[in-house]
């Protein structure tokens, strides 16, 4: 790059920067935040409000609260209990512009997925460009409130899932012609309903074996959603799927996520191990009469709980 061009670039991202700083509402010059720093936050915040709305466990009665008992996962153990009940109240907590850790944690994930060096402002378009619905990404965290976006702050900011997480990403925004179907999807609200997936499996007590285990919830938590959407992935990419499947799609994952989630982290920490070569990200090569399933066996006919689809 020669030394004109340089200094015509530097002029250029200065002029966005003063561009930017005009809507007030921007942090551009605030630093990244980790996950543990936002958590950390969060952990010390005053979340009294969120905690009288939270529901920790879904009550059963009759039959159900019988055969629960005598067939049904361990129950989370006391020691853990506080750390389920701050991962619950943070599903409970709206974002909040007054907030400047939580405006820290909007711009990280808006940095970190675009790979921006720049900041970008509270409101506007560029948010449907990363999967919101509108320019308010607030409104679309309906029943994941800040955990939504935390789970998505631990996505791009853990070294292991954040190739993953540009993957997705990638795969989200396609616009590639040489398909019939375009496999383009809001990326953020898939984000926010795997997210949702992961609370109602804690709350179902489907993850408590696995908590108990690891002695960790929210770890736990993060483990699931990033091993969710790696099943997402796999099947939108290999399979073909658009838009017209994802209410399909996040059925099936809940039942993964409810049912088999001992399955679903394990598929996570072969990719982690082994890399996105090896674990199956670049598309295998199987002899022409197979068929390519990343799935487990899942039964349809099996209700579950809720309506599984794009918010």
């Amino acid at each position: 790059i020669s030394e004109e061009l340089r200094r015509a670039q530097e002029e250029w991202e200065a002029v966005e920067e003063i561009q930017s700083g005009l809507w007030g509402t921007l942090t551009s010059y605030a630093p990244p935040i980790s996950f543990n720093e936002a958590l950390q936050y969060f952990q010390t915040a005053d979340l009294s409000e969120c905690r009288k709305k939270i529901r920790a466990t879904v009550r059963r009665q009759g039959l159900a609260a019988l055969v629960r008992f005598l067939f049904g996962p361990p129950r989370l153990q006391p020691q853990l209990q506080g750390e389920r009940d701050l991962a619950l109240a943070m599903a409970q907590c709206g974002l909040d512009d007054n907030e400047r850790v939580h405006m820290r944690i909007l711009q990280t994930i808006y940095k970190k997925l675009t790979r921006s060096r720049l900041g970008c402002p509270r409101y506007g378009a560029h948010w449907e460009e990363l999967g919101f619905q509108g320019v308010d990404p607030g409104t679309d965290l309906r029943g994941t409130g800040m955990l939504g976006l935390m789970q998505l702050l631990y996505f791009v900011m853990d070294a292991q899932t954040l190739p993953l997480a540009h993957e997705i990403f990638k795969l989200s925004q396609h616009e590639t012609q040489a398909f019939v179907f375009l496999q383009n999807f809001p990326f953020c609200i898939m984000s926010v309903n795997i997210t949702r997936i992961v609370i109602q499996a804690l709350r179902e007590e489907c993850l408590s074996r696995e908590c108990n285990r690891r002695q960790q919830v929210i770890a736990v938590l993060n483990d699931l959603y990033a091993a969710a959407f790696l099943q997402l992935y796999r099947l939108w990419k290999w399979q073909h799927k658009t838009i017209a499947d994802s209410g399909f799609l996040l059925k099936e994952l809940e039942f993964s996520a409810k049912k088999k989630p001992k399955q679903l982290l394990k598929s996570l920490e072969a990719y982690v191990n082994r890399g996105p070569a090896a674990d199956g990200l670049q598309r295998p090569s199987p002899a022409p009469s197979e068929e390519i399933d990343f799935t487990g066996v899942c039964d349809p006919q099996v209700e579950l709980e809720g309506e599984a689809r794009l918010i």
